[in-house]
């Protein structure tokens, strides 16, 4: 596919001010199950209580963020308490995918909308490429959209230069609202994260006959790595501010609302109840 012919632009979604709803620093102080119950939260708040659309930015400590699939494996619990005892959080999320690995170098960006008929699946995967497309123009090769075979969670909106991943791409749809995330590998050892995850499966898999997930760790990196320079969360920030100043739309931090913070509690409740269910068989 020609994707400089199919590119979708931030530009289609209308609004020109967007809140910013910005947890890089208290994210760290935070469980990640909490962004995941805010990102659900504003996917009501756009779809359900006409909000404008929201940027949601944060960081976590260590964690293992484990897709429905992974839990299914034969030996996960081992694997879990294996990890845990070497310093990781892990997690379940509420969507799809595959287990990634946070930490104080990956940024997570989601933008946060009311759906669209024009922005079906694949446009919004591509509206969060084009995104970071532009975010990182002066990157020292060209940013590729597809699967990279050997990453974990891989998918066909892998992130990647020269072969090397670095970031991935999913969306979730909940109440008339699309949130589309992105995490993004800027600083440390892509290679390091993935022989992470690669040991995750190898525990979780010890006692079956089959392997479900080859990881390669060679196929993954940061983008300090790719630059060849340091790079930083901050620097990854201000250049998602600057690229939406440069296409005409402002970021405006803005509080929630009595109505929204009500809807935070009750989806935080959800997904703390979801994951104990799962990997604390409560």
């Amino acid at each position: 596919m020609n994707r400089s012919k199919t590119m979708t632009e931030l530009t289609e979604i209308k609004q020109e001010a967007w809140r910013y709803m910005n947890r890089i620093q208290s994210g760290q102080n935070e469980n990640a199950l909490s962004s995941f119950a805010y990102d659900d939260t504003f996917c009501e708040a756009v779809g359900v209580l006409e909000s404008d659309p929201i940027v949601h930015t944060w960081v976590h400590q260590p964690t293992i963020v484990l897709g429905t699939q992974d839990t299914r494996l034969q030996d996960v619990f081992f694997a879990k308490e294996h990890l845990e005892k070497a310093g990781y959080t892990i997690i379940v999320r509420n969507s799809g995918g595959l287990a990634v690995m946070l930490d104080s170098g990956v940024l997570n960006i989601s933008l946060i909308f009311k759906d669209q008929k024009s922005l079906s699946i694949d446009p919004t995967y591509e509206l969060m490429f084009n995104l970071i497309q532009q975010m990182y123009s002066d990157a020292p090769y060209p940013i590729e959209a597809k699967e990279v075979v050997g990453s974990y969670c891989p998918g066909n909106y892998d992130l990647s230069m020269q072969g090397k991943k670095f970031a991935g791409i999913s969306q979730r749809r909940l109440r008339n609202g699309t949130a589309v995330q992105i995490y993004l590998a800027i600083t440390g050892s892509g290679s390091e994260r993935a022989t992470t995850i690669q040991q995750f499966y190898s525990l979780a898999e010890q006692t079956s006959s089959e392997t479900t997930m080859t990881i390669e760790p060679y196929t993954m990196a940061s983008l300090s790595e790719l630059y060849g320079q340091p790079l930083t969360v901050q620097d990854g920030e201000n250049r998602l501010i600057n690229t939406f100043n440069m296409l005409g739309k402002t970021l405006q931090p803005k509080e929630m609302s009595v109505d929204e913070q009500q809807r935070l509690t009750k989806r935080l409740k959800m997904v703390y109840e979801r994951n104990d269910k799962i990997l604390y068989k409560s």
